[in-house]
């Protein structure tokens, strides 16, 4: 492969410093945040520059070759696994943002830049960018457009799609084309709304043109602790039918609690079954307003303890125990799987009952920190991918909470993406003709399939190809367990 003629057109684009091929500088680019699988690509290239990429995308189009794009690898799902003999096009140098714009509340900026940096670029004039992951401070804007990320405040400010305008696309073919603009009041198909969510199967985003949101002049947070999941998951459900609209809603149980505490000592209740963390936010004769009927309703739940962040320093104390908690429950854990399904609101309660009984079954156990607000789940199922089984084991508890998502009406994914780790539901959720409709779009734009092949569709193939049986990502000899 080093003398093929593929490897001699990426090497005159890129130096040898920033084209990796060794089997040593590969091993990094090897998985994303889904460490149970991994596949090595034939090579990494960094490009620096937007033609760069494009001269890359248009590479791997010429020779027939699936690329892979990646920003700092924190997707949950798989969803930047390296394709076998393809390549990895990673995008972390591509970090600058290009415009911001006070006035029009706008920013331009590239895929490599790191979220939260969006936020601290626009403080110095009172705006943030809303959408906050708990990777926040790593996880990069392009990743976050391909697998529309939410966050803690989503359930208020909606998910990556509600705050991207616009972009300037590579298409898998190396097309450049721009999508949508600088305005909310679109006047042709939605483009940008198709782009963001697609998973990276439409191509690379090469610059996002992002709103900018005004910082809320006040806060008020409190915490609420219980003695059970239902209760708690219950006082979402109460919070929500009060008319409220936090800017939000939050759970953690005991296990991740635990785990928060002994990482960052955010001064949690350590006998809690579970907390809730709620957070009003806006004008000041606003949240006031609000606040009283808040309380009303989270004292007609029944909390044993409630907690309301004095001052600034409170609320991030707050904020950092529940931001750190996926990091944190390594320390109960040498491996876990997240899963990110979502079930009605009205359904909370029942839904974390189940997966406390589903934890009994297997005898295996999971953490629950989630965005309660949407319904959307984050168990953490824990196990050691050193004992014999253990995987499998947790790959089986973890269909049953997806099974269970979609009985209650919900869906197999919140903001994870499906990637590789759950391409097997997507036929559970989807009708035949829903399927393929999506994979008929995915050849439109992409018939060669270079563009993150393998993901999302359950076998990476024809949706008349599907089977479920052992695990997707060994049927279509993507990765291997060894």
């Amino acid at each position: 492969m080093n003398q093929s003629p593929f490897l001699a057109a990426l090497r005159a684009i890129f130096p040898p410093d920033r084209l990796l091929t060794a089997p040593a500088a590969l091993a990094a680019y090897e998985s994303d945040a889904l460490t149970a699988f991994q596949a090595r690509p034939a090579a990494v290239v960094i490009p620096e520059t937007q033609s760069e990429v494009i001269a890359a995308v248009r590479t791997c189009h010429r020779f027939g070759l699936p690329f892979v794009p990646r920003g700092s690898g924190t997707s949950l799902s798989g969803g930047s696994l390296p394709v076998k003999e393809g390549v990895v096009i990673a995008l972390n140098r591509l970090n600058r943002i290009l415009r911001l714009d006070p006035q029009q509340r706008i920013a331009v900026v590239e895929p490599g830049v790191v979220n939260l940096d969006i936020t601290k670029a626009a403080a110095p004039y009172g705006l943030l960018y809303a959408p906050d992951p708990s990777s926040q401070p790593i996880c990069t804007i392009g990743g976050n457009v391909a697998f529309n990320s939410g966050g803690a405040h989503c359930l208020k400010y909606g998910m990556t799609s509600n705050h991207v305008l616009g972009l300037k696309v590579v298409l898998p073919d190396g097309e450049v084309a721009e999508l949508g603009g600088e305005s909310l009041d679109g006047v042709d198909a939605d483009y940008t709304g198709l782009f963001v969510g697609s998973e990276g199967l439409f191509g690379i985003a090469l610059e996002i043109t992002v709103r900018l949101l005004p910082k809320p002049e006040t806060y008020r947070t409190l915490l609420a602790a219980y003695r059970s999941l239902e209760a708690a998951g219950d006082a979402v459900s109460s919070v929500i039918a009060s008319g409220l609209l936090p800017g939000a809603l939050e759970i953690m149980d005991n296990l991740s609690i635990q785990a928060a505490e002994a990482a960052v000592k955010p001064g949690y209740p350590l006998d809690a079954a579970a907390l809730l963390i709620v957070e009003l936010e806006g004008e000041h004769s606003q949240v006031e307003a609000e606040w009283a009927r808040l309380k009303a309703v989270i004292d007609a739940s029944n909390p044993y303890l409630t907690r309301v962040a004095r001052n600034d320093e409170e609320r991030m104390k707050i904020w950092k125990g529940r931001k750190s908690a996926f990091s944190a429950v390594g320390r109960l854990s040498p491996d876990y799987i997240v899963q990110d399904g979502v079930v009605p609101r009205r359904r909370l309660g029942e839904a974390l009952a189940e997966i406390e009984k589903l934890s009994a079954k297997w005898g295996i156990r999971v953490a629950n920190v989630f965005h309660a607000g949407d319904g959307n789940l984050h168990p953490l199922i824990m196990f050691d991918g050193r004992e014999p089984g253990a995987l499998h084991r947790a790959e089986e508890l973890a269909s049953e909470i997806i099974d269970l998502c979609i009985r209650l009406g919900g869906s197999i994914t919140g903001e994870h993406g499906v990637g590789m780790e759950k391409r097997q539901y997507m036929p559970r959720q989807f009708a035949p003709a829903d399927m393929d409709a999506m994979w008929a779009l995915r050849k439109v734009i992409d018939p060669d399939e270079l563009a993150n092949r393998g993901k999302v569709f359950p076998t990476g193939e024809a949706p008349d190809l599907r089977q479920v049986g052992s695990h997707p990502l060994e049927q279509a000899g993507v990765i291997s367990r060894e």
